[in-house]
């Protein structure tokens, strides 16, 4: 009778754990990643979807590829995937791959060597073993899943290395395909472990973009939201160096006050923040400060403000409108872009497919057609164009 209870014990345990990993983590993401806008949708009018559907749309940061699921198919949760990019007229995406993030994380003050949220959840995955203790490996698994959509529907998704990619991307969007384009990027510098030799690892696997800092400090400096204000190290000086010379994309939306400006004040840099909010606008700490804002419009580098409530101060299309008429009077129309933040823990009023309401409530701001088409996508295009690899 025992031996009967033990099985049938151990038979309910593996059903349990089966479910825990079949169902587990996408109910995570769910929770993590809600659509907080109306079932039905933000009105659109036929004017703004007549005007969303001639853009060439870009967005600077999505971690879609955290959460394991196969991009090609259509989610019923989280904010993005290739068919609702496609139906919203995305034509670069930004596909971030996150690595470590800090048990508790908040927007003060995070430990480096606090507990490691996705470690469990690439476990609970069934993520590749490599990928459960090395950061550089869950960055390249991540890397590899993109290549693989790729590979598998390239009239649907291409991955963009090049400026002839790019432009092969946006003339397919000017003849009125919906092919997406893909960039890889890195949600901070901890996959390079220490090692610039790992820069070139991670440039053969196709990233063209890395934020120097998450939400915690690393071998290359200080974040917005480590310990202290420590500024670039010798090791991140070194990596925003050889960036340049690969003509990599250097992002500083989680870099801390002194690294902003220790990147700025090197000779050549060119530096993005992919996405935030305006500080004059909502006082968040997740915000750089203006000065800083202006400090890298005025080297030539783009803003890409977040659709997220932490940002924003507002959940609705017409506060993301407000976030960017406020970088607009801040940084001027040539500096400011789009960047969701799309499926990383956070909220948004509509996913990918009704990207029309942000079109729709620029509109309502008054911002004229052209203002409009530099925002969402004209200045992204124009800015990749110069500084990808030829």
């Amino acid at each position: 009778m025992l031996r009967r209870i033990l099985g049938g014990l151990a038979i309910v345990i593996v059903v349990l754990i089966g479910a825990v990993l079949v169902w587990g983590p996408g109910y995570v993401e769910a929770q993590r990643n809600p659509v907080t806008g109306p079932d039905d949708g933000w009105p659109v009018s036929e004017r703004a979807q007549a005007l969303h559907d001639r853009l060439l749309i870009g967005d600077w940061h999505a971690d879609a590829l955290l959460w394991d699921r196969d991009l090609l198919d259509r989610a019923d949760r989280g904010h993005t995937d290739i068919p609702r990019l496609a139906e919203g007229n995305v034509a670069v995406q930004v596909f971030t791959t996150v690595t470590k993030s800090p048990r508790g994380q908040n927007y003060g003050e995070n430990s480096e060597d606090a507990p490691d949220n996705i470690t469990p959840l690439f476990i609970g995955q069934l993520r590749p073993v490599r990928a459960w203790t090395s950061l550089r490996e869950r960055a390249l698994v991540q890397a590899a899943a993109l290549h693989r959509m790729a590979e598998d529907a390239p009239d649907r998704l291409r991955l963009i290395l090049t400026r002839a990619d790019l432009e092969a991307v946006l003339a397919d969007h000017r003849a009125g395909g919906r092919l997406v384009g893909g960039i890889l990027g890195s949600e901070g510098g901890h996959p390079l472990e220490g090692d610039i030799a790992n820069l070139d690892t991670l440039y053969d696997a196709g990233f063209r973009l890395i934020g120097l800092t998450h939400f915690f400090d690393n071998e290359l400096g200080g974040s917005l939201h480590g310990e202290d204000d420590t500024g670039l190290s010798d090791f991140g000086r070194t990596v925003v160096t050889e960036m340049m010379a690969r003509n990599m994309i250097v992002d500083l939306a989680h870099a801390s006050p002194q690294m902003v400006r220790d990147v700025l004040a090197m000779e050549g840099t060119r530096p993005i923040v992919s996405h935030t909010g305006i500080h004059r606008h909502c006082a968040s700490p997740r915000n750089l400060p203006d000065d800083l804002m202006q400090a890298v419009a005025a080297k030539g580098g783009l803003i890409g403000i977040g659709f997220w409530s932490d940002v924003i101060c507002g959940k609705t299309p017409d506060d993301i409108a407000t976030a960017i008429t406020a970088a607009i009077a801040l940084v001027g129309e040539d500096h400011v872009s789009l960047g969701s933040d799309y499926d990383g823990s956070v909220d948004a009023p509509f996913d990918a497919a009704h990207l029309a309401a942000l079109t729709q409530a620029l509109i309502d701001a008054g911002l004229t057609d052209p203002q409009i088409a530099k925002v969402m996508g004209g200045n992204m295009m124009a800015f990749l164009a110069e500084m990808l690899p030829k």
